[in-house]
C-alpha cells in the first residue's frame, strides 16, 4: 500500500484498494459543512488515540487503534499489548506442532465460544482468508448461540477428533451468559468422552475476570488478556480475534500491518485523500442526512460471504442509539443487510433498483481471483470469473441508470493485510460517523436491556419450578414452559 491514498473525482485509490462513489458527485461531499463535520471527527479520533475517556456512557477508553500500534498506548498498556500478541505467536507455534504418542498431530481442531464480537471477527476474517483449506493448522469451528441443537451438531460432527480438540473460550467480562452456556455444553460432551475439558482449554477474558480465575483454578492451557478499553466489536485484532486465526494457519503480523496502515492512512487531515473520511461524509449524504436509512453489502467473492454480517454489528451496535449526547431522542441508526453476488442479484436487487428508493449498496471486489483450477473457459476468451466480475459492474450499471446510489469497494486480493486494512477501514469510518451524528458509538445499552430482561425471564422460570416441582411430580419440563408462556402474556410481556 503507497503512503497516501489519492482522489480521482471520487474514486480514492492507494496502491492495493479503490474506492468509488458511483453517481454522487464530489461536489455533495467536498462542501465546507463537511469538511468542518470530517475535521471535527478526525480531532475526536485523535482524543480517543491518546486515551481520552469519549465512551462517556461507561466512563471508559476506547483503544482498539492501540492492538496495532502499541507504542500509541498509554503508559504500559503498549508493553501489555505487545507482550500479549508475542505470548500468541509463541503459544500457537507450540500448539500446531506439539505431536502426540504416535507422532500425529496433537491438535486438530479448534472450538472458539464467544457471542457477537468475541466471534463475528474471527468468523469473517477466517472464511475471508480460506483457513479452512489449511492442511497444517486447526480448523476453526464457532459456537456464537447457545443454542443445544447448534451445539449437538457441532460436536458430532468433531467425532473422535474431539479428543485433539482444543476449547476457546472468550468473555471479555468472564461472565457472558451464553459463553458459559456453550462451555457447558461442551464440558459435559467431554465428560461422556472421559476427558477433562480444562486441559483442552484456552480463557480470553480480562485480568482478573471470572474466566480468569476459573482458568487458574481448573488448570487451562493458558489465558490471554484482552482490556476494558477493547469493544466486542472492534476486538478483532485482539487476542480474540489473533489467536484463533494463528491457530488456523493466518499471518497475523500481515494482519496487524494492514490495520495499523489503514489506521495511518484515515488519520490524514485531508478530506480529499481519508478513505474513512469520505465513506463516512459520502453515508451520511446518502443515507443518514435523509430518509435513507439502509445500506446493503454485497462482496462478489464467496470467502467474503460473512463481511454484511460482520459490518451489520458494527454499524448497528455503534450507530444505532435512541438519544444523542446531549439527551435528546434522535434514535438514530442504519440497517445493514447482505448476504453475496450474485446470490442477491437473484434475491432482493428487484427491489433494489425498481421498488423504494430508500437502499444505498455497497459491493466489494476481489480484482485479483484466488488461483482456481476451476475457474475454466465456458466460451473463447470467457471464463467463470468473467461473469463475475462483469454481474457485478452490470449491476452497478443497472442501480446507476435509475439514480440509485452506490459504492464499491475493490481490492486487489484477499489477503492478510488487505483484511486487516478493511476492517480498519469499517471501524474509523464508524467512528467518524459516530461525532458526525453526535451519538456514542462505543456504548450498547440497547444490548444490556436485553440481557437483563433475559434474566427476569429465568427468574420468573425459577419461580415456576419451585412450585411446579411440588404440584407436578413427572418433571414435564414442556408443561412449566406452557405454565411460564402464559404468565409471561399475562403481565403483557409477551
Amino acid at each position: 500500500m503507497t503512503t497516501n491514498g489519492q482522489l480521482d473525482a471520487l474514486n480514492w485509490h492507494s496502491e492495493h484498494m479503490e474506492l468509488a462513489f458511483g453517481i454522487l458527485p464530489p461536489d455533495a461531499v467536498e462542501t465546507p459543512t463537511n469538511q468542518s463535520l470530517f475535521l471535527k471527527a478526525l480531532e475526536e479520533q485523535k482524543r480517543i488515540e491518546r486515551g481520552e475517556h469519549v465512551n462517556t456512557d461507561e466512563d471508559r477508553q476506547v483503544g482498539h487503534y492501540w492492538l496495532r500500534s502499541p507504542e500509541l498506548a498509554p503508559g504500559d498498556v503498549g508493553q501489555e499489548i505487545a507482550q500479549a500478541k508475542t505470548d500468541i505467536v509463541a503459544a500457537t507455534r507450540a500448539i500446531r506442532f506439539e505431536k502426540d504418542a504416535t507422532g500425529q498431530a496433537r491438535w486438530t481442531d479448534a472450538i472458539v465460544i464467544g457471542i457477537g464480537g468475541s466471534s463475528l471477527g474471527a468468523a469473517f476474517a477466517s472464511q475471508a482468508l480460506g483457513l479452512e483449506r489449511n492442511t497444517d493448522a486447526l480448523k476453526l469451528h464457532f459456537l456464537d448461540n447457545t443454542d443445544p441443537d447448534g451445539a449437538t451438531g457441532l460436536l458430532d460432527g468433531l467425532g473422535d477428533r474431539l479428543r485433539s480438540t482444543l476449547v476457546i473460550m472468550i468473555s471479555k467480562s468472564g461472565s457472558t451468559r451464553e459463553t458459559q452456556n456453550g462451555y457447558a455444553m461442551v464440558r459435559v460432551r467431554f465428560a461422556r468422552a472421559e476427558m477433562d475439558v480444562a486441559r483442552h482449554s484456552i480463557g480470553i477474558s480480562m485480568p482478573g475476570s471470572k474466566l480468569h480465575a476459573m482458568a487458574e483454578q481448573q488448570g487451562f492451557l493458558n489465558h490471554f488478556p484482552i482490556w476494558d478499553f477493547v469493544g466486542g466489536r472492534t476486538s478483532i485484532t485482539s487476542s480474540a480475534g489473533l489467536l484463533p486465526l494463528a491457530l488456523a494457519g493466518a499471518d497475523v503480523e500481515a494482519f496487524l500491518r494492514g490495520a495499523a496502515h489503514m489506521d495511518q492512512l484515515t488519520r490524514n487531515e485531508s478530506l480529499r485523500e481519508n478513505p474513512a473520511g469520505l465513506l463516512a461524509i459520502a453515508l451520511h449524504k446518502t443515507c443518514l442526512e435523509g430518509d435513507i436509512r439502509q445500506l446493503a453489502i454485497v462482496p462478489y467473492r464467496d470467502r467474503l460471504a460473512k463481511f454484511a454480517m460482520y459490518l451489520q454489528q458494527l454499524f448497528m451496535e455503534s450507530l444505532g442509539k435512541e438519544l444523542d449526547r446531549d439527551g435528546q431522542v434522535v434514535n438514530q441508526g442504519l440497517t445493514v443487510f447482505g448476504n453475496k453476488g450474485s446470490t442477491d442479484q437473484h434475491s432482493y436487487f428487484q427491489q433494489l433498483r425498481d421498488g423504494r428508493s430508500d437502499v444505498v449498496t455497497l459491493f466489494v471486489e476481489s480484482v485479483c481471483e484466488p488461483s482456481s483450477d476451476d475457474d475454466i473457459e465456458i466460451e473463447d476468451g470467457v471464463r467463470v470469473s468473467d461473469y463475475l466480475f462483469a454481474l457485478l459492474h452490470g449491476s452497478r450499471a443497472a442501480l446507476s441508470e435509475k439514480g440509485r446510489h452506490n459504492f464499491v469497494i475493490s481490492a486487489e486480493r484477499v489477503d492478510e493485510e488487505t483484511v486487516g486494512a478493511l476492517l480498519a477501514l469499517f471501524e474509523r469510518t464508524v467512528g467518524f460517523l459516530g461525532t458526525i451524528l453526535n451519538i456514542n458509538a462505543y456504548s450498547q445499552p440497547g444490548v444490556e436491556a436485553g440481557k437483563k430482561a433475559a434474566e427476569s425471564i429465568i427468574d420468573l422460570q425459577r419461580e415456576l419450578q419451585s412450585t411446579h416441582s411440588q404440584t407436578d411430580q413427572s418433571g414435564d419440563h414442556q408443561s412449566l414452559e406452557a405454565r411460564l408462556v402464559d404468565r409471561l402474556r399475562k403481565n403483557g410481556r409477551l
